[in-house]
């Protein structure tokens, strides 16, 4: 009788757990087909670039993938991983790594929408000889990976970089993994290099992850330096003082704030890359480039001026600012909601639509509440007409315009990507629909 006893005992506490475990699963999957649906509602179900396709004959539902992705990309639905919200994807591949049955594939495009990827040589030259491209713009968003890139066209670079007349050996566009990498691998060629590098920080897409953001699971081998293991889960900052620390120790140099504007072919093979700067007269090219692009301008009066920002990566730095906020998607809202809760910041988000249509639910609630609090001033159907040093000019809704006193504007406009510019060169793309 006792051992019938605790046989039921044993199988009560067994039918509660189980109970306990379904129902959770229950939640979690509704909860996840919840946040898809969302996502498609906002037009968000569409990834920006690389992130994994999933074969449904091979995946186990485990959840390792999900609980990999610190983004919340992706979830399990009906017993399967899924991408539930597909635009936060940032590709790099800690799904993949993580699934036990090798169910994920990372590729880019999709069937709706193709991504152009160039053609490149197994030495990572394009069909314009001289002109290489390595890291994200040629189809590879993992750091590691990109950074090995900018190695080996380094190193292919070399072979070809005696018996010509040019300045330089090779000019490298881009100071992110891929760029300096290169550079770091120029040196160790002993070539003569140039890195120029659009933006004002070295680091590229990952200088514009939000704060802890996961950049890179995996060791890298970089030239001069070695393999370099900084853990399974290095986040953006410590990833970004690593890079400093190379470039300090390594004398690495690059020009900052110097944008690559076009490149023109000499009849002996060697090219000159204009720049914002000037001309350089090289043997090759690297381009470097990540897929963000050219942030997009307003075209209006002052907006050279240092105040003027295009990505907005820590609004500490802002506290007790008057800030302009222009842009109507998810990266303009988040940034006015961030800079919002700082002390003493005075926020005003201008926006050319008549609503903020396709951003996420989440965004869109919390900057309600936030204009409700007065904390963020919301003009829809504004533009700025013209930027100085204490202000902004706005024309409004009703044909008036508005003086505002501001210390800084934060334009979220999206960017301008350098494929009609390369193609321009030459560079022949294919377009991807969810191809590796």
């Amino acid at each position: 009788m006792n051992s019938n006893f605790y046989l039921l005992i044993y199988a009560a506490v067994a039918l509660s757990f189980v109970a306990w475990h379904v129902s959770r699963r229950r939640t979690r999957h509704q909860a996840e087909v919840g946040q898809m649906l969302e996502a498609e509602k906002a037009g968000l179900n569409e990834p920006p670039s690389l992130h994994p396709v999933v074969d449904t004959n091979r995946c186990i539902g485990s959840g390792a993938c999900a609980r990999a992705c610190p983004e919340g990309a992706l979830g399990v639905v009906n017993g399967k991983a899924t991408l539930i919200n597909a635009a936060s994807c940032i590709g790099h591949g800690a799904c993949a790594a993580a699934c036990p049955v090798q169910a994920l594939t990372l590729v880019f495009g999709t069937e709706k929408r193709g991504i152009d990827i160039p053609h490149i040589s197994k030495d990572f030259e394009t069909n314009v000889p001289g002109v290489f491209i390595a890291g994200e713009l040629g189809g590879m968003g993992l750091i590691r990976k990109t950074a090995e890139q900018g190695r080996q066209a380094m190193a292919a670079i070399r072979k070809r970089s005696s018996g010509h007349s040019a300045a330089h050996d090779v000019v490298i566009i881009g100071a992110g993994p891929a760029g300096i990498s290169a550079g770091l691998s120029a040196i160790f060629h002993q070539l003569r290099y140039k890195l120029i590098e659009q933006e004002s920080s070295l680091g590229g897409s990952v200088y514009h992850y939000p704060r802890n953001k996961l950049a890179m699971t995996a060791p890298v081998k970089l030239d001069l330096i070695g393999t370099v293991r900084l853990g399974t889960e290095v986040q953006k900052e410590k990833l970004l003082a690593f890079w400093h620390e190379v470039v300090a120790k390594t004398s690495l140099t690059m020009n900052f704030n110097e944008r690559f504007e076009g490149l023109d072919s000499r009849p002996d093979g060697t090219y000159d890359v204009r720049t914002s700067r000037g001309v350089y007269h090289t043997r090759s090219v690297l381009l470097a480039l990540g897929r963000r692009g050219t942030p997009r301008k307003l075209g209006v009066p002052g907006e050279e001026t240092p105040k003027v920002m295009y990505r907005l990566a820590d609004a500490e730095q802002y506290t007790g600012r008057a800030m302009l906020v222009v842009g109507g998607g998810d990266s303009a809202l988040e940034a006015a909601i961030a800079l919002a809760a700082e002390p003493g910041t005075t926020v005003t988000l201008s926006y050319r639509g008549e609503a903020y249509a396709r951003v996420k639910e989440k965004n869109r609630s919390q900057l309600a509440e936030q204009v409700q609090a007065g904390r963020i001033r919301s003009l829809l159907k504004s533009r700025v007409v013209e930027i100085d040093e204490a202000s902004a000019t706005l024309a409004l809704a009703d044909g008036e315009t508005e003086i505002l006193a501001n210390d800084y504007v934060i334009v979220c406009a999206g960017g301008e990507l350098p494929t009609p510019l390369l193609k321009s060169i030459g560079i022949r793309f294919e377009t991807k629909f969810g191809k590796a």
